[in-house]
């Protein structure tokens, strides 16, 4: 992946503070039950805003929730607790009827571009299937419109009448960002599209998904593990840990500047493509706990190198430490006091 993020340009300019926000997700939380009547903490208590015409990156190592939050906005999975709102309309107070004109609206980019297309359907068919959701007329216009929507994402027409399996993972990608444009939705969450493919074809796919986002005016959740990418494709970042948000800010300032010792942890082993440059090396031994039995106080408590005896008693709140940064962290609340 560090390659493909190496050849990025920088793209990290902020989107205008001046754009209206156009998510605003408050409290998510989800719980999936468990055996023996337990309960999986998936997600707790996350907030974040996305402004219209940004991209808004949630990074965190696996088993951090950053998926389930981003399926549960959409409610692909249905959220245990808060809020989601949407131009103004709360997602999680509609029925599934009322949810229906959304669904255009929001789309999705799953992380496997070949476990979500379907095997035994043509191209064709498969953004057909997008385009029977915005009632588009079959015929010639609707193969000149699957077409055009090809050759937007770098493809051939031609492709259309082949299936899944004659396409390298990176044009498979390249056909499920097509899928999700089918219906020209307003955000989309991208769930970890190039953590699939070969680090030769990763930036290819990140540089059309910057591209798209900015000839369209598309609004983006981009979902990663990989800090480097983030870095240069997202305008903010939101830092996850097993299912809490752990700092959140404008990404030059997050990457600048780190204030929890998990995103120090996670910039340090971030490769960086500037020969000249070196980041501290912050240790994080061991690894992520359960979401089925989540440690008490700071959830990373018990991985960070700098935990005091007060980290195990108190959930710290995420707190503005100012520019637009917000942290979750008891020793910054006792700097700050």
């Amino acid at each position: 992946m560090s390659a493909a993020a190496q050849r990025l340009p920088d793209q990290n300019q902020p989107a205008s503070a001046e754009q209206p926000v156009l998510l605003s997700v408050e409290g998510l939380t989800k719980h999936f039950p468990g055996r023996g009547g337990r309960i999986v903490h998936a997600v707790e208590d996350v907030s974040f805003e996305v402004r219209k015409g940004a991209t808004v990156g949630l990074v965190g190592e696996s088993g951090s929730g950053k998926t389930t939050a981003g399926r549960s906005i959409l409610r692909l999975v249905e959220p245990s607790a808060g809020k989601a709102v949407f131009d103004g309309v709360d997602l999680f107070s509609l029925t599934p009827r009322e949810m229906r004109p959304y669904r255009r609206r929001l789309q999705i980019v799953f992380q496997d571009p070949f476990s979500s297309l379907n095997p035994r359907m043509r191209i064709a068919a498969i953004i057909g299937e997008a385009l029977d959701a915005r009632g588009f007329p079959r015929g010639r216009k609707r193969a000149e419109r699957v077409a055009e929507l090809l050759t937007l994402v770098g493809l051939s027409p031609d492709h259309a009448t082949r299936f899944p399996h004659e396409f390298s993972g990176g044009q498979r990608q390249r056909i499920g960002i097509a899928r999700a444009l089918a219906v020209e939705p307003e955000f989309i969450v991208a769930d970890e599209p190039v953590s699939a493919l070969d680090v030769s074809v990763q930036a290819q796919v990140l540089n059309l998904l910057s591209e798209l986002q900015k000839s369209l005016g598309l609004t983006m959740l981009f979902i990663a593990h990989d800090l480097s990418v983030v870095e240069y494709l997202c305008d903010e970042v939101v830092v996850m840990y097993l299912g809490r948000v752990m700092e959140r800010g404008p990404s030059r300032r997050v990457y600048a500047a780190p204030r929890h010792p998990y995103t120090k942890a996670l910039l340090a082993t971030a490769p960086i493509p500037d020969p000249t440059r070196r980041r501290t090396h912050v240790a994080l031994h061991g690894d992520i706990p359960s979401p089925i039995d989540p440690p008490s106080g700071c959830v990373f408590r018990t991985r960070c190198p700098l935990a005091l005896p007060a980290c195990a008693e108190t959930i710290p709140p995420v707190e503005a430490v100012g520019g637009g940064q917000f942290v979750a962290c008891i020793r910054h609340n006792e700097n700050a006091s």
